[in-house]
């Protein structure tokens, strides 16, 4: 990550702290005395006790993110670490170890997880099957992920120990010689311009699976599950250390704005109760069926979307050329998410949760686009802001810079970056604790 000068950088001893402060698990971590200057960067050696190597090295999937300077060990298994890194790079160090990845993972959502359930239905119109869709995924192939290479899902069940996202549900059901064996380790049955309403969607794609099918989807496996184990009981303990992951309402908000599927007659309370009631019903659904972890993503800053910006030119609705009532609408719905699952959890008491703000996730990267790694923050990679990303739309060659890989999407990198501040964020980010805390608790 860049060549290492010789001569020392001398900090001022209020850098010490900033960086500890950078840090939210600092139990985890003692900060080695020397602070050297690598490049333009800094390197902090950070000492973990019982922590192994791999679960360090392995947390960039790329290797660049995250190669050490030095790495020596005693012993006692403490390992010290040294990191040339910038900014963003710190909230890779909160990072802990979580012990065993969950037995299962299975993943609800739209366009953000779906890794090419869209791809197995034809009559779809929101695909990622052709070029550039995945020119950095292994061999340079589109696989249904709206993304330059891994997404989302990928990105956070690697940090789980996984090699990336299970498959879609719709391509393990084809096989059913394997079906059933597979559908214990996870499933994905996240759909691309999906919503958490059933219309959502359905115009403007012309068939989508919405929330509601995604978890119908699921009955069949718990079914199926149940048919393994011969109890309902059984399936209760398996699923009940399985991890349920959901990225939804993006869309809905969309389309509202845009007045395609939603009577023009609602008002945005209306509406904004309408989606809140209608997610309520959803998680409580999947709680009947056994689900006890969440892992839930909120609407990122959609209103700064390329797409936003391009399609939504209204001067007086624009602040910083974002469209304003998108993103007042994304900030409402996580306050709404929010006393959902405080109520939700106050009724039963063997759910655990991990809710991500993930606008202000967003929001802070775009404040500060440098110190993050980034040099766009609205112009799409791939096409313009527009049209779709596809095989004669141009294509950007440095996309590690860009945040959206897309009109819509983020790029492998951004996704990269959300998941490591999910597992290791504090509590003004992910509440009432992290994924990687979480993952603990599930144990």
């Amino acid at each position: 990550m860049g060549s290492r000068q010789s001569n020392p950088r001398n900090l001022r001893p209020n850098d010490h702290h900033l960086l500890r402060s950078m840090v939210t698990n600092v139990s985890n971590f003692s900060f080695c005395i020397e602070f050297r200057a690598c490049s333009d960067k800094i390197e902090v050696g950070f000492r973990l006790s019982g922590s192994r190597r791999s679960d360090i090295w392995n947390l960039g999937p790329n290797g660049h993110h995250l190669r050490p300077s030095t790495v020596t060990s005693n012993a006692d298994e403490q390992w010290t670490i040294n990191f040339c890194f910038t900014a963003w790079v710190i909230t890779v160090l909160t990072v802990s170890s979580a012990g065993a990845p969950p037995p299962a993972v299975y993943i609800f959502g739209d366009s953000t997880l779906d890794v090419g359930t869209n791809d197995l239905i034809p009559e779809c119109q929101a695909r990622a099957d052709v070029a550039f869709n995945g020119i950095d995924f292994p061999f340079s192939e589109p696989t249904g992920r709206f993304s330059n290479g891994l997404n989302t899902a990928d990105e956070i069940v690697m940090l789980m120990g996984l090699k990336r996202s299970p498959p879609p549900f719709l391509r393990l059901v084809q096989n059913p010689s394997t079906f059933k064996k597979n559908i214990l380790k996870g499933a994905n049955f996240a759909s691309g311009g999906s919503g958490i309403l059933n219309t959502t969607g359905q115009y403007n794609y012309k068939r989508v699976i919405s929330l509601e099918e995604q978890i119908q989807q699921f009955s069949t496996v718990r079914s199926n599950i149940t048919n393994m184990t011969g109890s309902d009981a059984q399936t209760d303990a398996i699923l009940s250390k399985a991890f349920f992951l959901i990225s939804i309402g993006s869309n809905d908000i969309f389309e509202y704005l845009l007045n395609i599927t939603v009577p023009p007659s609602m008002t945005i309370p209306e509406f904004n109760a309408t989606l809140v009631s209608s997610y309520e019903n959803h998680l409580k659904t999947l709680y009947e069926l056994g689900a006890r972890t969440f892992g839930i993503l909120t609407v990122p800053p959609i209103g700064c979307t390329p797409f936003a910006r391009a399609v939504f030119s209204i001067p007086m609705y624009h602040n910083d050329s974002c469209f304003l009532p998108a993103q007042q609408f994304a900030q409402a719905f996580y306050t709404e998410a929010v006393a959902l699952l405080e109520k939700f959890s106050s009724q039963v008491q063997d759910i655990q949760y991990a809710l991500a703000n993930t606008y202000l996730m967003t929001a802070s990267v775009m404040e500060d686009m440098l110190a993050f790694g980034f040099k766009d923050i609205s112009s799409a990679c791939c096409g313009n802001g527009t049209y779709q990303c596809n095989q004669t739309a141009s294509v950007c060659s440095n996309r590690e810079e860009y945040l959206f890989w897309d009109r819509f999407h983020p790029t492998q990198r951004a996704s990269e970056l959300a998941a490591l501040t999910l597992f290791g964020a504090s509590e003004w980010l992910v509440a009432p604790m992290n994924f990687s805390q979480l993952l603990v608790v599930n144990i």
